[in-house]
């Protein structure tokens, strides 16, 4: 149950028994998830737990699988009540004694890479760093990247009803843009990006590194991939992704 009386579902991957480490927690976010988990594996999670970290991963309201109040309880809530859902799920685990509290790294693709950015705007205190993998890190440049794949009804219908107006929403947009809140990021965070992503395109990655390496508050870990796009195709990308978070993790989470 979240704080706004909302029962998200949580799934949890424990490690394995011969795991270094029982008490490290990972939590990730990510925007599509619902009836998805009747298949059972997660590929990223079970990397993971093979390592020694505990892997939550809230369906926070908008995951698909849950009717439509559930999507509906969503529209204008990036950043809000959506953030709210996981860091709530967070603080259950902990509660739960299955996270450690001093160990917590949160980390997401694509929506869940701006979650991922928003809770460090907005936990400092929760998290010690943060993975963003083709994260949104900025609403507006959803509406004004002319070259994504963001087609013009669903910028002109669909993204102000449910993600919020320039216009009409503006403080709101700025208030949960990880960009312009970028002062507010403290922790370290490994970022990366496909330089053929078409769905989130690369200056969501590259206008965040610069913003925090500007202000010199967060170690930056920086990657992109030649030839990818919004999700690893080639096995190499996925080697090299994973060898970088396995190492980020045993740096910034032990």
């Amino acid at each position: 149950m979240s704080r706004h009386e909302m029962v998200c579902r949580c799934p949890f991957t424990l490690p394995s028994l011969r795991a270094k480490d029982l008490a490290c927690s990972d939590t990730r976010a990510r925007r599509t998830m619902g009836s998805w988990w009747g298949l059972g594996w997660d590929p990223d999670a079970q990397f993971l737990a093979s390592r020694g970290y505990l892997v939550i991963e809230p369906e926070f309201r908008g995951s698909l699988g849950y009717g439509s109040e559930f999507v509906r309880r969503s529209f204008k809530q990036w950043g809000l009540a959506m953030q709210d859902d996981v860091t709530d799920a967070t603080q259950w685990a902990v509660k739960e004694g299955l996270a450690d509290p001093k160990r917590l790294v949160i980390a997401g693709a694509s929506y869940g890479g701006y979650a991922t950015m928003m809770g460090l705007v907005k936990e400092p205190d929760l998290y010690r760093a943060g993975i963003n993998w083709v994260g949104v890190t900025d609403i507006d440049l959803i509406y004004d990247i002319g070259w994504s794949d963001a087609d013009e009804d669903w910028l002109r219908l669909g993204m102000p009803r449910m993600v919020g107006d320039q216009k009409k929403d503006r403080a709101q947009l700025d208030a949960t843009s990880p960009l312009k809140q970028a002062h507010r990021i403290t922790k370290p965070v490994l970022m990366a990006y496909g330089t053929d992503d078409k769905r989130v395109p690369l200056p969501h990655g590259e206008k965040m590194r610069d913003a925090l390496n500007r202000l010199g508050k967060a170690p930056v870990e920086w990657v992109t991939y030649r030839d990818e796009g919004h999700s690893w195709m080639l096995e190499a990308t996925h080697i090299d992704f994973w060898k970088r978070v396995e190492a980020f993790l045993a740096k910034h989470a032990n």
